[in-house]
């Protein structure tokens, strides 16, 4: 899509495009980071900008040469042609073009005039992938590079006492074993050795800091919802005041636990540690964070640093934290050799840095047929959600509404998982307002609708989300799935949420199938402004679909005295393809600029598919995965009767 805008305002053909990858350039470029769903956001007024001048410029060399007004001059797919009818290419003045002044104004296409935005392109990696050329990091290759497969603790808050590596030093094909820090990395000459000299090693660890279990985080976590040390993060009016005189209560605590990444290609980097130059190549989400991290850690300038990226097999907030580049720059300072590390599976599974475990208390009060008081506690390990979500749906819909945190701080790594926090939150959220509905004996779409149109017209400018656009994505949602137009054995869910700019409203489709409840279609209608690649965009939809409902319905991770429960897929389930339902995505047409994709339609999957289990078992879940609580999937015969 990135590329699109570009073309669109250069204005020249998409079959003559060719995409390759930049290297980390901090001089020429600001923004070089991918995560947040904000590539596209934060890039298309400057990706415009930037073929709108090219495009001027080239449009001003060919002027001068012919010696007329630039405004005599209009192009077409790289070809500009004046009044008389002369045409030029832009090769034919490119050299020209790069030798005058940037314009500082430049005229930017209307939506109407676009030919390339707004329609399907493929991948412009597609046939070196289908045709198994190195793209990715794994795919690197260099004359004299060892492999590393590295032996960290086997639990947080271990630390490394002893190790004997003379079986690893007699396997064929290990080249040298290096300790740093509690780590001990074995170098061989391809990846098979390297591995199987690091499961030779003998390793003492024990403890430096407690070793945690997933008991130990319900107990702390819960403890921090029933107690009172909270920070809060957005106060309106006073819900205690307003709970004290409401007719009904309404109050859920919804529970997750951490989760791993996974990503299809392992955790692995490049690196080249030399007097003059420190060369990095691979997958990472924050090559400047990753660059400047190194140079200080080996007390280099960051001018020495040289950082190619590849294309990443997955990322979904894992590769924002340049651990595995990190190591790799260590190691290869120690052995004097170019390295790439590889996480093999278990690596990857085990020594992550994972979606936190969280715990979510919504207590609301309903007073003469109203919602008037609204209060959500969060309790997370280690970190809290970002200072903006509490300013999401249903802020500024309920009068007397408060947002709380608490954390407890813990020695398991853990950081950003595809949409972080909301990945969770609107599963609550939208379940409490499914139940909340059903005690006010309300239409669970009219109430959310209700509550939106008191936020029309609001002066607080705290507020993230459109009150109409949230409206018209609920309305579409509606037509789209067939809302209430079903046979009686299917049975719907409706969820609607707001995150990374943009609005979504789902709706699932679930029928009893051997007396289980089994999803079968989710409809989703997606406002994110204008739609640059549809294909690729419908993509990014069905995605976040299919990955909220497997982890919802399956993603289970936990410790024992630090040490993971699960290092590979035997013990880790996820959603596999005969379960995956039919996706329906439908995008709703405007001209508002765009917004965040690749993360916004994961969020409220768990919820729709929740709500859609709820009616059609007749049993609410509060927590997640789903697939443990399999009495509240099911239906018995009499049930069923009932």
């Amino acid at each position: 899509s990135m590329p699109m805008i570009i073309a669109e305002e250069l204005d020249v053909a998409w079959d003559m495009v060719h995409v390759e990858q930049g290297i980390l350039d901090t001089n020429n470029y600001t923004r070089q980071v991918a995560g947040g769903s904000q590539s596209i956001r934060f890039g298309w007024e400057p990706l415009r900008q930037t073929g709108a001048t090219a495009r001027q410029m080239l449009v001003n060399a060919a002027a001068a040469k012919w010696g007329v007004d630039p405004s005599e001059c209009s192009t077409s797919e790289g070809v500009i042609t004046n009044a008389a009818g002369e045409t030029l290419g832009y090769g034919e003045v490119v050299n020209e073009a790069a030798q005058l002044e940037i314009p500082e104004d430049v005229k930017l296409k209307d939506v109407n005039e676009y030919k390339i935005i707004g329609t399907d392109a493929q991948n412009v990696d597609i046939d070196e992938i289908i045709t198994g050329k190195p793209l990715f990091g794994m795919d690197y290759k260099q004359e004299g590079m060892l492999i590393a497969s590295v032996m960290r603790p086997p639990a947080f808050g271990q630390k490394l006492d002893s190790f004997d590596d003379s079986e690893t030093r007699n396997i064929p094909g290990v080249v040298d074993v290096i300790k740093f820090g509690d780590k001990i990395a074995v170098l061989a000459n391809d990846t098979w050795t390297a591995m199987k000299g690091k499961n030779a090693l003998s390793a003492n660890y024990v403890e430096g800091t407690k070793g945690e279990s997933t008991e130990d985080h319900d107990r702390l976590l819960m403890g921090l919802l029933d107690g009172n040390k909270f920070n809060t993060l957005r106060s309106d009016g006073n819900v205690e005041k307003a709970f004290a005189t409401a007719d009904q209560i309404l109050e859920r605590t919804y529970e997750s636990p951490f989760l791993p990444h996974n990503c299809l290609e392992p955790m692995n980097f490049y690196a080249n540690v030399t007097e003059d130059k420190i060369h990095l190549v691979g997958p990472t989400q924050t090559p400047e964070g990753t660059a400047r991290h190194i140079a200080g850690l080996l007390e280099r300038d960051f001018e020495e640093v040289h950082l190619e990226m590849t294309r990443q097999g997955g990322g979904f907030g894992r590769r924002l934290y340049g651990d595995f580049a990190v190591e790799a720059a260590e190691i290869s300072n120690l052995a004097k050799k170019p390295v790439q590390v590889v996480f093999s599976r278990d690596d990857d599974m085990a020594d992550g840095i994972y979606r936190p475990a969280i715990k979510y208390r919504i207590k609301a009060g309903i007073k003469d047929g109203k919602v008037t008081a609204y209060h959500l506690k969060e309790a997370s390990i280690n970190s809290n959600m970002y200072g903006l979500i509490p300013n999401f749906f249903p802020a500024g819909a309920i009068e007397n509404y408060q947002v709380d945190v608490a954390k407890y701080d813990s020695n398991i790594t853990t950081g950003a998982w595809r949409a972080p926090y909301t990945n969770f939150l609107a599963y609550a959220e939208q379940s409490f307002f499914d139940e909340l509905a059903e005690m006010m004996e309300a239409d669970r779409i009219q109430l959310r609708l209700d509550l939106l149109e008191k936020v029309k017209g609001t002066t607080d400018d705290r507020i993230q989300y459109s009150p109409e656009r949230m409206q018209e994505v609920i309305k579409t949602v509606v037509e789209k799935s067939g809302w209430g137009n079903q046979p009686d054995d299917v049975y719907q869910g409706f969820v609607n949420y707001y995150c990374h700019n943009s609005h979504v409203a789902e709706v699932a489709d679930v029928v009893i199938e051997n007396g289980e409840a089994v999803v079968k279609k989710v409809t989703c209608v997606v406002d994110c402004g204008i739609v640059i690649n549809p294909l690729g965009a419908k993509n990014q939809a069905e995605g976040g679909v299919i990955d909220g409902i497997g982890h919802a319905m399956y993603g289970d991770f936990g410790f024992e005295n630090g040490k993971p429960t699960a290092t590979n897929f035997d013990r880790y389930r996820l959603i596999r393809m005969q379960e995956a339902p039919v996706v329906d995505v439908h995008f709703v047409q405007n001209e508002y600029s765009p917004t965040g994709l690749g993360e916004p339609t994961l969020p409220p999957a768990g919820g729709a598919i929740a709500n859609a289990f709820k009616a059609a078992t007749g049993k609410r879940i509060y927590k997640q995965p789903f697939n443990q609580s399999p009495e509240l999937l099911k239906v018995t015969e009499k049930e069923i009767l009932g």
